[in-house]
């Protein structure tokens, strides 16, 4: 198990200096972790500074309050989801903010840590992956009660796994006899899932459906689309917001989203000029994502599929 909240912070640098960090700026981490961003913005910010950080997770909430604890008042710890932050944000009488980070996806500590059943690598471990230990439903829910076709859909779509459909069925058929309740078991109907000659590939071969199973519990695909817009909102005249992404799925909604906040015209082309009153948020900066350098992927693993965009509020 892992005992602290341990987790080396990616691509810190470019955030960091992406956020363009003014001293008394207000500032949101939306998924605070293990306080490795938050702890370098809230360096930055003077007494009349703020840093908001929000985190759902139970462990990151004690490990951030105690990393944290040396900033005093300008730093304020909220447990919740980002998807809330507008909210949050309101609650706070605060009506703009001057930057937001969000690193999305799975904690290496959330990863280590055996109980809370997030790595496929962990056999004994019960199929948890709640991000919230205040859910009720966990990932046995999904594996034990989805219908065939929910699965099928689930694994395809959100791990873009090939052979989605044969692990759907042999999951709907193991659990005829017996629930599907550990890690170890479901690793081993995805084994038998692949032909041969795919088990002797590189990567381990459940890596796409945990994650898949990991999206769908905590919905992380339709908070991330329905709330980016809104944090672009969010953000005072010249703030920034930096997403650091894992995967494509994650990438293409940041990458799209952020496209549109820019151009979100929807006239024809051959109009004259614009009439559906659709006006820019800003700019995007990052016209091809940042990409962690060679140094920083030797030293920390996680970084490999790390892609940061970032976008810049522009008022009319």
């Amino acid at each position: 198990m892992a005992d602290t909240f341990e987790h080396i912070s990616v691509l810190l640098n470019e955030c960091i200096d992406n956020l363009n960090i003014v001293s008394d700026g207000i500032y949101v981490d939306g998924t605070m972790g293990g306080a490795g961003h938050s702890s370098h913005i809230a360096e930055k910010l003077s007494v009349k500074g703020l840093l908001i950080a929000i985190d759902q997770d139970e462990a990151a909430i004690k490990a951030g309050t105690d990393i944290l604890s040396p900033f005093g008042d300008r730093v304020k710890i909220i447990r919740s989801n980002y998807s809330f932050m507008k909210e949050i944000i309101a609650g706070e009488g605060i009506e703009g903010v001057d930057g937001i980070l969000l690193d999305l996806g799975v904690s290496s500590y959330q990863l280590d840590t055996p109980e809370r059943g997030f790595s496929y690598r962990d056999e004994d471990a019960l199929l948890d992956m709640r991000m919230d230990n205040r859910m009720e439903k966990t990932a046995r829910d999904i594996i034990n009660d989805y219908p065939e076709e929910e699965l099928r859909r689930i694994i395809r779509c959100y791990g873009e796994d090939r052979y989605a459909a044969a692990i759907a069925r042999n999951i709907v058929k193991a659990r005829e006899e017996k629930p599907v309740n550990t890690a170890g078991e479901l690793v081993d109907l995805i084994k038998k899932s692949y032909p041969a000659k795919e088990l002797r590939k590189p990567g381990h071969p459940a890596k796409k459906t945990f994650q898949a199973i990991r999206i769908e519990l905590n919905s992380e695909l339709k908070v991330l689309e329905e709330n980016l817009k809104d944090m672009v909102e969010l953000l005072n005249d010249g703030g920034r917001i930096c997403v650091i992404t894992f995967h494509s799925l994650e990438d293409k909604i940041v990458k799209n989203i952020f496209r549109e906040c820019e151009s979100p015209c929807t006239c024809p082309p051959d109009f004259p000029v614009c009439v559906c009153g659709k006006k820019s948020l800003g700019r995007v900066i990052t016209r091809k994502p940042i990409l962690p350098t060679e140094e920083e992927k030797s030293i920390n693993k996680r970084s490999h599929s790390a892609k940061l965009r970032v976008f810049e509020r522009k008022l009319q």
